[in-house]
């Protein structure tokens, strides 16, 4: 028997210790690289929401909307230092092109935050939501064998839409030209998203 079909390739929760995960396809990744991707480019997308509120805090942090600003930040280094602490146990390298978000990702921030307090609103809904969507995606592909790892992933998930409702009640959706500006973001994010897993 092949190592992922042998009854001693599974753990007794039922996701399998080698081979694929849960849900998985033909052709899809081995289990290992395919939680080396889900661990990346979470870390990744972390760092990235990091970036973004620092950007927007550095331009409205004396304003109105700074101490929620603050608050976001702050979660959003939780679940970076959380990732973080995956990429080491498990000894999954970040993606390569993490300089290049460590500078858009502040770019984005202050610069949607430039164009009023509306345009920045309007980005944390837009990223928010792709995060959350992004996040929901990779539940089915954690299995019990890997709990706390779901676990962790459905706490921040909750927390970004924290985060989005946050941007929609302060008047996200009436910032100018708002459905450009969300599609424009949210096509970012997304290609973000699949370069992070794979580079």
């Amino acid at each position: 028997m092949s190592e992922t079909t042998s009854p001693t390739a599974s753990s007794r929760h039922g996701a399998p210790r080698h081979g694929t995960l849960p849900g998985a396809l033909p052709g899809d990744l081995p289990r290992r690289d395919r939680l080396a991707r889900i661990v990346r480019v979470d870390h990744a997308g972390e760092y990235g929401a990091k970036r973004i509120y620092e950007g927007q805090i550095a331009v409205m942090g004396k304003g109105r909307h700074g101490k929620t600003l603050r608050h976001m930040a702050e979660q959003e280094l939780v679940h970076l230092e959380y990732f973080e602490k995956q990429l080491n146990r498990r000894r999954v390298r970040p993606t390569l092109l993490q300089p290049l978000w460590h500078v858009t990702g502040f770019l984005l921030g202050a610069g949607t935050a430039i164009l009023g307090e509306r345009a920045a609103m309007a980005c944390t809904v837009a990223v928010e939501e792709v995060i959350e969507e992004h996040y929901e995606a990779q539940l089915p592909h954690l299995g019990e064998e890997e709990q706390e790892l779901s676990d962790s992933i459905r706490k921040f998930q909750a927390e970004e839409v924290e985060h989005r409702n946050i941007g929609l009640q302060n008047e996200a959706e009436r910032a100018a030209g708002y459905p450009l500006l969300s599609a424009a973001i949210k096509a970012g994010t997304r290609a973000v998203i699949w370069v992070a897993e794979r580079v």
